[in-house]
């Protein structure tokens, strides 16, 4: 089922409700879920490999936490956080600054990732720390994806809620 844009973010608390949770897209829904976001965000970092790595690392371990805790919406949020990592640090990787697109995001598209109709920038000479950064966070990233728990609870949980 898609991400559900409409449920009141500021005061929802997914631990405490996690039948309304939906695991959407990708990395649908990673800046707004909570207290997950509160509790990974600050690790999230990708500036260099070195601080990619450690970045990385606790992000999994937190993701470990989640997934022996039975706590499958932690586990999908931090799985998120490394796909945002590896896709972020790419994004810096090609575009110096980080800017993919030319010109504003249409306001009824915010908070939506896509083109929109904008042109993308001209991709800039590789960032190879940022490239490095992005390996790092991919290697995270497809770990969580295949872990055996992981894909138990993400099975379950579709099954439980449908979502």
């Amino acid at each position: 089922m898609p991400f559900d844009y409409t449920l009141d973010f500021h005061t929802l608390d997914f631990r405490e409700h996690p039948e309304l949770y939906r695991v959407g897209k990708g990395e649908q829904g990673v800046l707004l879920v909570q207290p997950y976001k509160g509790e990974i965000l600050p690790h999230w970092r990708f500036r260099t490999p070195e601080v990619a790595q450690e970045s990385a690392d606790t992000i999994y371990g937190l993701f470990e936490a989640y997934l022996k805790a039975n706590d499958f919406v932690g586990a999908d949020m931090a799985r998120k956080f490394l796909q945002m990592g590896f896709t972020r640090s790419r994004r810096y990787a090609n575009h110096r600054g980080g800017k993919k697109y030319d010109g504003p995001v249409p306001d009824d598209k915010k908070g939506q990732s896509g083109a929109h109709g904008r042109p993308e920038l001209p991709r800039a000479p590789e960032d190879p720390e940022k490239a490095e950064a992005a390996a790092i966070f991919k290697r995270k990233w497809d770990e969580a994806k295949q872990h055996p728990d992981y894909v138990q609870q993400r099975t379950d949980f579709q099954a439980r809620y449908g979502k």
